[in-house]
């Protein structure tokens, strides 16, 4: 998917909602257990419930890789029924030496190789250039780099500053913005992070920002929008929990939907007041 193409299902379904497919077999509803694939069947459900108010869907995929060819497998199939005009994020985290990071790229944007083409992998940047660029080879597909994440453990290291006080996470974006293009690059930005967002758009005001921890995170899509959006919207806000977990009974797809629905409203508010849509 094109970054125009993007835009344009974002003003189409008047969201810039991405859901996140981190699906746990032991809190998907009982009842699918008897399935010959329990979280494939879980994940089919939830695509056809959210497919016409999302733009993304992510994957975590180390809750596939764990079953290990049997996951694979199941991340396969649900590759396959992504909603091709939805974009595809492969959270992977990848990132290493140069010829390392090839097969990480053809693992997920390759589907003559491996089965499966992502429209986009996560990207951990701290090897540099050489764990980067193999992703960026492919054409139309994107590597979406760690930025400024949420979790606890992020400020370790994140928001080192150097003599002249520019913080570890900026630096990475000034880097990784050499490398690539706004067509083919997008970051990841914790939601928690609140004016965080500010220092981000000083150094990357054109980009995507992949930005989960809104919701059961304790981020507020508020925040996020104020600090965050750009003239394009520019951002793609994921929701896991609040939305694949609505529900443990047989009404775990409605029950989805319906929390679905509530974040693709206030986007929708968002975006009218933005002036991206009217």
């Amino acid at each position: 998917m094109t970054r125009q193409e993007l835009i344009e299902q974002i003003k189409l379904k008047r969201s810039f909602l991405c859901v996140g497919l981190d699906t746990d077999i032991t809190k998907i509803p009982k009842h699918l257990l008897a399935e010959e694939d329990p979280i494939y069947t879980f994940n089919k459900a939830i695509i056809e419930a959210t497919e016409d108010l999302c733009v993304a869907y992510k994957p975590n995929i180390a809750f596939y890789e764990s079953y290990g060819a049997r996951g694979w497998e199941t991340l396969r199939k649900t590759w396959e029924v992504l909603p091709k005009n939805c974009f595809s994020i492969a959270d992977a985290k990848r990132g290493d030496i140069g010829n390392t990071s090839k097969m990480y790229a053809q693992a997920f944007f390759d589907q003559a190789v491996s089965g499966m083409s992502f429209d986009s992998i996560t990207i951990a940047p701290y090897m540099g250039k050489d764990s980067v660029t193999p992703f960026l080879d492919f054409d139309n597909k994107w590597a979406i780099v760690l930025a400024l994440t949420s979790n606890e453990g992020s400020k370790d290291f994140q928001n080192f500053s150097n003599a002249a006080g520019k913080n570890l996470f900026e630096e990475v974006i000034d880097k990784v913005n050499t490398w690539g293009t706004m067509d083919n690059l997008m970051y990841v930005v914790g939601a928690t992070r609140g004016e965080g967002f500010v220092k981000i758009r000083e150094h990357a005001p054109d980009h995507f920002l992949l930005v989960p921890g809104v919701g059961a995170q304790g981020g507020s899509l508020q925040d996020v929008c104020q600090y965050g959006m750009n003239k394009d919207c520019g951002l793609l806000v994921n929701s896991t929990r609040g939305i694949i977990y609505a529900s443990s009974g047989t009404d775990f797809a409605e029950k989805a939907r319906e929390e679905a629905i509530k974040l693709q409203q206030e986007m929708e508010a968002e975006l009218i007041k933005a002036g991206i849509i009217s």
